[in-house]
């Protein structure tokens, strides 16, 4: 299981640490912080063992690097380093007398050094491109002030602009105008999973990509216009041109070396995300010129910020090691745990940021004879330097293990152990300050929420006056825990204490658990008892079809207004229920407030007359109904038109409600019977009423329609299971249109779609 499996186990309370008998904890190195393994250390095995206890696992822990920093000094540094894992292992370290003993059984890649000149691109070219982004990202941040966001949104937003800045001007410096052109243009593409990280308001993920568009105009304008122009016309040209950098430049040249091999598998490791993915884009490009290489990337990094999903991921790797892909472009999230045999080349294009970085990622090279090579810019001697003492720290650290190997364990400092914890001691439950945040966001995850609503915390700080206040969703049955102390533990504090009120009140069980979670498998374990056809089913009166002979049917008509306390492009309509028999109200009107993902919405239910309806009103409005609900709540448009076909067979429901559009203005109940009849669209009658209207044709694939006729129209996608509005058309695209996707490979958008199967 996963480290954070394991340890939110002990923490609820599901199982002991002393019912382990033996914990064998791979890539024991990040046993440091707050990481799982550091704290299933020191929360549950080293307070067990002060205490006495002596039935506690035997620890094996594996790794090739037990020091996880920039390295160390001297001989003393590294044993200190090595001594710290050591006691929060409560293990000791065992180890090979050195290298060559490991290279009878395990390959090792040969380290080699590639020196670059470092030329920076033209000036002129570059100072012109930084003030142009620079005065962009002054524009888009200044936009944000004429919105209505709430100051975490458009804080957020600002963030999001400094950050994909901030990759731009990075790009410029190490890479090139061309490859900086290639990151705007993926940042600014619909399908970039850069985006994703962190979610904003709809209006402020327009600007972010508003500045990433702007700014890949910008950056464009620096790039020969020539449509038969391309990067590997005459890389030497583009690097003196600035197009290109020297440091990429070296690696281009790195990788001609190689072409003679006919089987390459190659990993180049880069720091940032976005160096990854265009690298892939140039070499998409590029490497055909040497043979048929092909060239992924994958992108993320060990603490668990994902740029793609594991199963994508889990595929690249599958294709590398059967010799689909001959080059993956990747961050440190390769650097532990991939084993492919036959990878014969490890290029480090920017430097190991740590001992255990350089020795992980030198170890991906599993194939005899293999090339380790660590790309440094001339006259750059710290890190020149610093990777030299990498290549002699394994022998240091295996020679200081051996030294020490009989010195007995150290105990764990009151430090590492004396962090702020709850206990039940019912259950032996546990929760640290540090881990209460987690606990706070898991318990408002198991409260009721839908499609349109997601409940969460919200914590507001007064830095000034040092207080904390924890806001909960309102079906919570504590709103607010408020707190004072040091601003740098404040928002932790606060989880601590609303959870420890929890399960004071019982919202928290005596494994820490939501009481919600309990239910939910009770409601499991009921779910799963056979079905009783005996059981009555058991529907309001005031929604049961009474009387469905009579050629008029009357109804009752409750008005829901609507009044949206945030900004959105689109407004909120009024909504019109009409039920057969009389609500009872104990007042005239009832008024409730509904959080959303964007902020509030004031829901206002009052009783505004009668309406009769014919039957064939009826089943329009019921078709209209069961439509949008297909559509909107469950994403499903397929078998809609035979299920519609029903309610004109007799084999419709008994349930005889309606939810409809509005168009209520003064004191008799008005329905939106413009929108109730769209459900009508047929292309059979499509022009029967229509009137010129000079707003132009569109092909679909069932005939020519007016643009009139699908604007504001709901769109179901079912590939996707998405559903969209369409509020405008662009006149200039057609099928034949290109499409640049985000690898940088430019096709038509018929082709586009045929490749998914879209029809």
């Amino acid at each position: 299981m996963t480290p954070q499996i394991l340890l939110n186990g002990l923490r609820h309370g599901f199982f002991k640490i002393n019912m382990i008998k033996v914990l064998i904890i791979d890539e024991c190195h990040h046993a440091r912080g707050k990481h799982p393994y550091a704290s299933i250390m020191t929360e549950f095995y080293h307070r067990q063992l002060e205490a006495g206890v002596s039935d506690l696992p035997r620890i094996f822990g594996m790794t090739a690097s037990p020091i996880n920093t920039k390295g160390a000094n001297s001989a003393d540094s590294y044993w200190q380093k090595i001594h710290e894992l050591e006691t929060i292992m409560n293990s000791k370290v065992y180890t090979c007398v050195s290298e060559s003993v490991l290279a009878q059984f395990v390959p090792f890649s040969t380290p080699k050094f590639k020196f670059y000149q470092d030329m920076e691109i033209p000036y002129v070219l570059y100072a012109r491109l930084v003030q142009e982004l620079n005065v962009l990202k002054v524009k888009h941040e200044c936009s944000l002030d004429n919105l209505d966001l709430e100051a975490s949104a458009a804080e957020s937003t600002r963030r999001k602009i400094s950050k994909i800045h901030s990759a731009l001007i990075h790009c410029l410096d190490e890479l090139g105008v061309w490859l900086a052109l290639k990151a705007a243009e993926y940042l600014s593409c619909y399908e970039s999973e850069f985006l994703m990280w962190g979610k904003l308001d709809v209006f402020g993920e327009k600007i972010v990509r508003s500045y990433s568009v702007d700014a890949f105009h910008a950056i464009g304008t620096c790039i020969p216009s020539d449509p038969d122009w391309t990067i590997v016309d005459d890389v030497k040209a583009s690097v003196d041109a600035g197009f290109l950098t020297t440091k990429v430049l070296c690696l281009i040249e790195s990788l001609s070396e190689y072409r003679v091999l006919r089987d390459i598998r190659c990993i180049i490791f880069v720091e940032r995300i976005i160096t990854a993915v265009v690298l892939q884009s140039l070499f998409s490009e590029l490497l055909p010129k040497y043979g048929n290489w092909k060239t992924k990337y994958i992108a993320g990094n060990n603490s668990g910020l994902q740029n793609q999903t594991r199963k994508k991921q889990n595929e690249i790797v599958e294709e590398f090691r059967k010799g689909m892909v001959n080059i993956i472009v990747a961050t440190s999230i390769l650097e532990e745990g991939l084993d492919v045999q036959a990878c014969n080349l490890i290029i480090r294009f920017d430097p190991s940021p740590t001992v255990c970085s350089f020795i992980q990622s030198r170890g991906r090279a599993r194939m005899q004879n293999s090339d380790y090579l660590l790309m440094v810019k001339s006259g750059d001697f710290s890190t020149h330097s610093r990777l030299k003492n990498y290549l002699t720290s394994g022998d240091v650290m295996r020679k200081e293990s051996l030294c020490h190997a009989s010195d007995p364990c150290s105990p764990l400092s009151n430090d590492l152990c004396d962090e702020e914890f709850y206990h039940v001691a019912s259950t032996g439950a546990f929760m640290t300050l540090s881990s209460s945040v987690g606990l706070i966001y898991f318990y408002c995850s198991r409260l009721p929420a839908d499609g349109y609503f997601k409940p969460t915390p919200r914590c507001i700080i007064d830095k000034q006056m040092g207080v904390c206040t924890l806001h909960l969703p309102k079906s919570s049955p504590i709103r607010t825990c408020c707190v004072k102390g040091n601003f740098k533990s404040l928002k932790q504090k606060a989880c601590f204490e609303a959870c420890k009120q929890l399960h004071q009140i019982g919202a928290l069980t005596d494994n820490l658990v939501p009481d919600i979670v309990v239910e939910e498998n009770d409601a499991e374990e009921i779910g799963k008892e056979s079905y009783n056809d005996d059981q009555p089913i058991f529907f309001p009166p005031e929604l049961v079809n009474q009387d469905s002979q009579e050629s008029m049917t009357k109804y009752y008509c409750y008005l829901m207004e609507l009044k949206q306390n945030f900004g959105y492009e689109f407004p909120v309509h009024n909504i019109i229920l009409l039920v057969r028999s009389q609500l009872e109200m104990e007042a005239k009107s009832v008024g409730i407030e509904l959080e959303v993902d964007r902020g509030t919405l004031t829901v206002n239910l009052k009783y505004i007359g009668l309406i009769r309806l014919s039957s064939d009103q009826v089943i329009l409005c019921r078709r209209f109904q069961i439509a949008l609900f297909r559509v909107l709540m469950d994403h499903k448009a397929e078998k809609l038109t035979e299920l519609l076909s029903d309610l004109t067979s007799g084999n419709n429901s008994k349930i005889n409600y309606l939810l409809l559009p509005s168009n209520y203005m003064g004191p008799n109940p008005v329905i939106d019977w413009l929108s109730i009849y769209s459900i009508l669209f047929s292309y059979e009658k499509v022009w029967k009423n229509h009137v010129d209207c000079n707003a132009g044709m569109i092909q679909t694939k069932s005939g020519l329609v007016c643009t009139c006729m699908i604007k504001n129209s709901l769109v179901s996608t079912p590939h996707n299971g998405r559903t969209y509005i369409i509020d405008g058309l662009l006149n200039n695209i057609n099928a034949n249109s290109l499409l640049t996707l985000s690898d940088g490979r430019v096709m038509t958008y018929k082709e586009y779609y045929e490749q998914r199967r879209i029809q």
